[in-house]
Formats: structure tokens, sequence, C-alpha cells
């Protein structure tokens, strides 16, 4: 078994179609011919210049590699690795059919690899940093070869994907780095603040952070004591008393299963107690796809991790020196490659 990583496009904008579809696809936009006629990685080069002239050679280079690899390498039985942009969670498949053209498919899902999903909504924090650094690569498709991942990724397959089940304690990150894998930086840090909120802010703790985070954004709170809370973990509202509008109730869960709709409807029930205008909901776990469906957007907004993080990150300089000192941060700007 050989195992891959793919990506869904640069901002995941693909994902979707990939798991509806149960395949993905070489998302190379005109590349309408069929990869299988071209006999190796210089000949696809070619016919990459002759649709992206303008493109640089280096570059030419590393898709020619990588469509190369998507065509003529991953075959049936092979892993493929699907990290999510839209929530940080990780899909795995098993190929169930290699490399298939398809002239009359809408551009660019010319080029299909059909799989059988065999993990699905894996959060990242169940995997081991090592194993996030590996998956961290910006490339569009590359083999995971490092740190014996293929055999911890069945061990893993084999606990139901549970977290700390890939038979390693503890892993150093690699020191070494000789491959071309181009690493997603922002990515391999937000791994990193994930995991310090999951450790640090468990239970009641996690509503602390929201708590700073609303106050932050100039709301007036008051948050319930630990224990039972009848469905209201903060309230929140504008102004010096709070008095103001909106008046927001807010739930708050820690746990990292995901939330069903039974629980936004209790929280809707708890808005109407306390006279709020707005809900918001924070699950660490995410929200089953019914809760999605059936939301209502101008009366409940849904955080998961990415819209806590997003909040998180607006807000950090504002946020209480204690909160700070329990999450440190620190922003760092470096230069990207758009190509």
């Amino acid at each position: 078994m050989a195992l891959w990583m793919v990506r869904a496009g640069r901002r995941g904008e693909y994902a979707e179609k990939f798991i509806k579809d149960h395949c993905f696809y070489i998302t190379w936009s005109d590349l309408n011919c069929d990869l299988a006629g071209f006999h190796s990685r210089d000949e696809i080069k070619e016919k990459l210049r002759e649709i992206y002239p303008d493109v640089k050679t280096n570059t030419i280079r590393i898709w020619a590699s990588q469509i190369w690899m998507g065509s003529h390498e991953i075959s049936a039985g092979d892993w493929v690795i699907l990290p999510l942009k839209s929530q940080p969670s990780i899909w795995i498949g098993e190929v169930v059919q290699g490399y298939q053209f398809d002239p009359a498919a809408a551009s660019p899902y010319f080029h299909r690899i059909s799989v059988k999903w065999i993990g699905e909504n894996i959060p990242r924090s169940n995997f081991a940093q090592d194993l996030l650094f590996s998956f961290g690569s910006a490339l569009t498709i590359c083999r995971i070869s490092r740190n014996n991942a293929e055999e911890r990724l069945r061990n893993m397959e084999k606990n139901r994907w549970t977290a700390g089940s890939d038979g390693y304690v503890t892993v150093d990150l690699p020191s070494d780095e000789t491959e071309e894998t181009f690493q997603d930086v922002e990515e391999l840090a937000r791994d990193q603040i994930i995991r310090l909120i999951g450790s640090r802010f468990k239970g009641h703790e996690l509503a602390r952070l929201v708590n700073g985070i609303l106050a932050a954004q100039g709301y007036h709170t008051f948050m319930s004591p630990p224990g039972p809370d009848g469905g209201v973990d903060i309230l929140a509202g504008t102004g010096p008393l709070g008095f103001g509008e909106p008046r927001l109730c807010v739930q708050v869960k820690s746990q990292d299963t995901p939330v069903e709709l039974k629980e936004i409807k209790a929280l809707k029930g708890a808005m109407q107690d306390s006279q709020a205008t707005q809900g918001l909901f924070v699950s660490w776990g995410g929200y089953k796809s019914s809760v999605k469906e059936q939301s209502s957007f101008f009366s409940v907004r849904l955080w998961g991790k990415n819209e806590l993080l997003a909040a998180l990150f607006q807000t950090y300089e504002k946020l209480d020196p204690e909160l700070r000192a329990d999450l440190p941060l620190k922003q760092i700007w470096t230069l990207t490659d758009e190509e």
C-alpha cells in the first residue's frame, strides 16, 4: 500500500465534490487530455508549457511531477489523505480504481481516481504532530512515506481513528527535510494552537475563552459558574451594562463529538427564556450535517474550531492578560509564493 496526500484546491473549494463523488480529481484547469497517454514526466512538462506559457519553468516541473503521480503511480488499494480547509479535520479514502479520463467532464474534473471513504471527518488533533507535519505539504498531490505513516494509520483505523492510536507515544518532528515538501506553515501553526486550546481549555475553561473573546469584541458578559447551566453558558449584550442589542445567549461544548440538532433546539429555547435576540453555539467537536442544514443564519450562529480561531486571532491583543498568558501567541509575517 502506498499513502498519498491530496488537496482539494488552494482554498479547499473542491472538497465537497470530492467527498460527494467518492473520488478525487487532478484539478488543473484546461488540462483536457488523457494523461495515461504520456510516457514520462518530460512529456507532461511539454504539454503544460503549451497550456500555461506564462508559468515559471520550476513551477511547471513541480506540477508535472504531481500530475504524473496522480495519473501513473496511484493505484487500487492505496490510501489517500484529504485534509479539509473548511474545518480542522481529515478524510481518508482507499483507492478502488486508479486514473480515469473523462473528456466530456467540466473543467477541472477531467481526471479522477475513485475512492471508498474509510475515515470521515477525523479531527486533526487525533493525529500525532509528526504525521500532521507530513500532511502539511502545500503540494496538491504527494506521497507520504516518513515516520512509518502507513503502518500507524492502519493502527488508527483498527481503533476507529482515535487520538493516540497510531502506536506511538511521542515522536520527534523530522529535523532533516530532504524532500521537496513545501510545508504549509500556517496550517501547521493552526494545528499546534488547536492542540494547546484542546489541552488547556477543557470543559468550562473553553467557555472562559469564548467569554474573553466576546468581551474583547465589546460585549458586556455574564458567564455561568461551572456545573449545570440550564443551556446557557454566557449571556452577552452591548452597552455599559449589557442592555443593548444584539443580546446573545451562548452555549459552549468542549467535547470532541459533533453536536446534534436537539442541542441547537435547546439553545433556541434558552434564548426565549433569557429574552435573547440571537444565539451563539460554540462546538469544539463540530456539528452533525443535519445541524448545518436546518440552522438559521439570522437567529443562531455556529462556531466550530475554525470560527473560534478566526475570532481569537481578531481579538487576541484585546484579550484579558490572564487569558493571553494561558494561550501565548505571536503573529509572524512571512512571504508566500502564490504559484
